[in-house]
């Protein structure tokens, strides 16, 4: 059902001239505004009806890309550092070696560079959240190719250790990078048309399994080119040449930020950005023509009265008043803890993964020296690699296949009952499937298993059921508050998981985590019942309000298009 279906009580209403009998006078003036707010309204309705039945054309595969690309920059930078940390162990780190594997980060230098980024990315997710349905985008990727380039050219002196710069960078970036999660969710969601919406968000998000990929082939890259550098290098406690490894692989991030944020900021406001915060009408349809024709003259008289619509302006109290009725904020508590719990298992799902690189054969080598690095940085690479192209990138395009066919909620509820399933084997059955290599190679497939219905699951839903269902005024911070509360459960995972698997003797602790990562999935089962689906319905229908009301500035519920009666 289309916008232009919704209840039209304005249009409905007949206007009384003077002169008819038994009616009353009505003034020219009135009967002009009631024409006004008559043509605004059916302006802006035939304008959402244009963009929510266009054609699949190059603008939207551009729109794909300027979104992907973002969150491809966002991907990279966070996964390139698990691979730079390594590198940045044997130049600079502290800790003591261990047996024959060289200097590494200590422990608080470690959780320092790593958890910098996505505590940057929470306060990011929420700030950008909320400036962009006041002010619009683009200055997220700035921060992030700045505070990229700044870690690359990091030093350090008496007063500060370089441990100590990188952890700032990389807090400033993840605030970057937070701002590019909601921003990239409802660009591709409000410039998309009803019946690919679910794709092309997927599409944007699959990035982030590429970003994944293109950090550890850029790394394997790299070490293969200093190959022989490094094993000239004066000895294990003196790698000079890794230095300038880990400095590339961190500074590339800033290619694909500088190429987004050039399309970024080519491409207009979203025409629902326009009509509903801006409130332009003209403006709006003239760009949804624009786009969709690739016509880049304007039919906008910009010296002519702009015609404006009267839709509700954004404030603490309108938010307030629309989370205050249960039917919507249990939808904001469903997209919130859903992502929660579903990241305290993916971030947490890498503690594994030195258990999943010895089983395949790409954990710590058993060489010395100078070889001894080359070779733990290149199984470290390429075991990346394979664990990227193994589980992560092909759970991304199966939802991309059935998201539109099945819908969000059938896949988010089908990921977290799967991942509870295979948690609660991984859990259980953990002791017995390190026993043996042969019984490693089980917890192998159910890591890899692990991987796939993350992706095939809620790992991608929870990003895309953000961005459909909350009104355009609050889209955006709604997305940021969901994402930061995913972003929460990264944190934890990385900090509080990460303390905890050691209790009782290295790793000794792992099982009882998974288990309790079997606990957090079913609990994303029950709130995604709270969910509603959002399969084949314009955004307008999922707000839960009757937009024809909008040309009068009046919010109210239509009981035709109540978004929670889906979620029974």
């Amino acid at each position: 059902m289309s916008l232009s279906n919704l209840p039209q009580d304005s249009r409905s209403q007949h206007v009384s001239t003077e002169g008819s009998v038994g009616s009353e006078k009505t003034s020219g003036p009135a009967i002009g505004a009631k024409q006004s707010t008559v043509m605004i309204d059916s302006r802006r309705r035939a304008a959402l009806q244009e963009i929510d039945e266009a054609p699949f054309s190059l603008f939207h595969v551009k729109v794909c890309l300027v979104a992907g690309v973002g969150f491809f920059t966002d991907a990279y930078d966070i996964f390139a550092i698990n691979i730079a940390s390594t590198m940045l162990g044997y130049v600079y780190g502290t800790g003591s070696p261990l047996n024959h594997i060289g200097q590494k980060l200590n422990k608080a230098q470690d959780l320092g560079v790593k958890v910098a980024t996505p505590v940057g990315t929470l306060i990011g997710q929420l700030l950008f959240g909320w400036l962009a349905d006041v002010v619009g985008h683009g200055i997220e990727l700035m921060i992030i190719i700045i505070g990229t380039f700044a870690q690359a050219l990091s030093g350090e002196g008496h007063a500060v250790r370089i441990v100590g710069v990188l952890v700032v960078w990389r807090f400033l970036t993840g605030i970057g990078i937070g701002g590019d999660y909601p921003l990239s969710a409802v660009i591709s969601s409000e410039f998309s048309s009803t019946r690919i919406r679910g794709r092309m968000m997927t599409a944007v998000f699959a990035s982030q399994g590429w970003g994944n990929f293109a950090a550890a082939l850029v790394a394997f890259i790299i070490v293969s080119a200093y190959k022989d550098a490094i094993l000239n290098d004066p000895s294990i406690d003196d790698p000079v040449h890794v230095d300038y490894m880990w400095r590339l692989l961190i500074g590339l991030g800033c290619v694909p930020g500088a190429i987004a944020l050039y399309f970024r900021l080519t491409i207009p406001e979203t025409p629902r950005f326009t009509l509903d915060i801006e409130r332009n009408v003209q403006q709006a349809a003239d760009d949804i023509h624009r786009v969709l024709t690739g016509s880049e003259n304007s039919t906008v008289d910009p010296d002519a009265p702009v015609q404006r619509s009267d839709a509700p302006k954004a404030s603490w109290a309108d938010f307030r008043r629309h989370f205050g009725q249960w039917r919507n904020m249990k939808i904001l508590i469903g997209t919130a803890w859903s992502w929660f719990a579903l990241d305290i298992a993916f971030y947490g799902l890498g503690l594994n993964s030195s258990i999943v690189l010895t089983a395949i054969g790409f954990g710590t080598p058993l060489t010395e020296g100078t070889r001894l690095i080359f070779d733990n940085l290149r199984n470290v690479s390429v075991g990346n690699l394979i664990l990227s192209a193994g589980g992560l990138i092909p759970g991304y395009y199966f939802t991309f296949l059935f998201i539109d066919i099945w819908g969000r909620k059938p896949i988010q509820l089908m990921g977290f009952i799967m991942l509870t399933l295979i948690f609660v084997a991984m859990g259980f059955g953990y002791d017995r499937l390190i026993s043996t290599p042969s019984a490693k190679k089980g917890f192998v497939v159910l890591y890899c298993f692990a991987n796939f219905f993350q992706n095939f699951g809620p790992n991608t839903t929870t990003f895309v059921i953000p961005g459909e269902v909350f009104p355009t005024r609050y889209r955006s911070t709604a997305h940021g508050i969901s994402a930061a509360s995913g972003k929460l459960g990264a944190i934890i995972a990385q900090v509080g998981f990460a303390q905890l698997k050691d209790i009782g003797g290295t790793n000794a602790f792992v099982k009882h985590i998974l288990q309790i990562f079997a606990f957090f999935m079913l609990t994303g089962i029950l709130s995604t019942l709270l969910l509603p689906e959002t399969k084949g319905l314009s955004l307008e229908e999922l707000s839960s309000e009757d937009q024809g009301s909008f040309a009068n500035g009046i919010p109210t519920t239509s009981p035709a298009t109540d978004v929670t009666a889906l979620a029974a």
